[in-house]
C-alpha cells in the first residue's frame, strides 16, 4: 500500500542575516503523529511558514515528490498540505455546513456555496463525522467552544483534500476535556494523513504523540519517541539547564 511521506532537507530560512531555520531535515511518515517542539524562537512555526509558502526558504520540502519551495501559497495547497493557525480561520457568521461546504467548493461560483442542497456532499458528512461536528452542522461557527472550531478548522482542510496536515498548537487554550477530545481526533486523522504537531504542552505530548522532532536555535537537535527525545542530554539542558535529568516538561 502506498505511504505518503514529507520529506524536508537542509531548509533554511534566514531574515537581514538572521537565521531563523538552519539546514533542518525532517521526514514524516503518514501514520506517524509527529510533534515538532522547542523553546520560543526555536523556528518551529517559521518551518511551517516556509512549507506552506509564507516565508521564502532554501533547501528542500517535498510531499508526493513536488517541491513545495517557490511555489505560491494555494499552488502548495492545491499539491494537498494545509495548515491552522493558533487561532481559528473560521467563517463565524455561517455554520458549521456552511463552512465545510465553501472549504469543499473551492471551484465553484460564490453563489453557489450557500445554496440549500438537496444532499450534503459525502465529503462533509465525512468530515462532520471525524471531527465529531455532526450534530452541531447547523450551530453558527461563532458560537461554537474554543475547542470546536479548532476542530472546524482541521475539518476544512480534510474536506478540501489535504493529505499533509501542519497544525500550530492545536490545543492551545482549550480544557482538559477538548484536548483529549483533540488527541483522539488527531490519531483518527493520522492513518490516512501526513500530520505534524507545533505544541507546547508536553501533557498533550506526552500522551498523543508517535514521535518527536527537537528545534532549538532553528537547528535539529533530537528526534525520537518520547523517551529517546526525554533523555537525550541536548534536550534535558535547553529546557532544565546544565546538569539536569529530570522529566522534559
Amino acid at each position: 500500500m502506498r505511504q505518503d511521506y514529507l520529506e524536508i532537507r537542509g531548509l533554511r530560512v534566514a531574515f537581514d542575516g538572521f537565521v531563523a531555520v538552519d539546514g533542518v531535515d525532517m521526514t514524516v511518515l503518514q501514520g506517524d503523529l509527529r510533534f515538532l517542539i522547542g523553546p520560543n524562537g526555536a523556528g518551529k512555526t517559521t518551518l511551517v511558514d516556509a512549507i506552506t509558502g509564507l516565508t521564502p526558504a532554501t533547501g528542500s520540502a517535498k510531499f508526493d515528490g513536488v517541491q513545495l519551495l517557490g511555489k505560491k501559497e494555494h499552488q502548495i495547497a492545491r499539491a494537498g498540505v494545509g495548515r491552522t493557525f493558533q487561532t481559528a480561520s473560521v467563517f463565524e457568521q455561517l455554520t458549521v455546513l456552511q463552512n465545510l461546504d465553501i472549504a469543499a467548493g473551492a471551484t465553484r461560483r460564490r453563489l453557489g456555496l450557500l445554496r440549500a442542497r438537496r444532499a450534503v456532499p459525502p465529503s462533509v458528512e465525512l468530515a462532520m463525522e471525524t471531527t465529531g461536528l455532526t450534530r452541531l452542522r447547523d450551530r453558527l461557527a461563532g458560537e461554537l467552544a474554543h475547542g470546536q472550531k479548532q476542530w472546524l478548522e482541521i475539518g476544512m482542510l480534510l474536506v478540501q483534500n489535504a493529505t499533509v496536515l501542519l497544525l500550530d498548537e492545536p490545543v492551545a487554550g482549550m480544557s482538559a476535556d477538548e484536548r483529549e477530545q483533540t488527541g483522539e481526533l488527531l490519531r483518527r486523522v493520522r492513518r490516512d494523513h501526513v500530520v505534524v504537531v507545533v505544541e507546547h504542552d508536553m501533557e498533550f505530548l506526552r500522551a498523543y504523540a508517535d514521535s518527536v522532532t527537537v528545534l532549538a536555535a532553528g537547528k535539529k537537535i533530537a528526534e525520537g519517541t518520547y523517551a529517546q527525545v526525554q533523555a537525550d542530554p541536548r534536550v534535558q539542558e535547553i529546557y532544565l539547564g546544565p546538569g539536569h535529568t529530570a522529566e522534559v516538561s
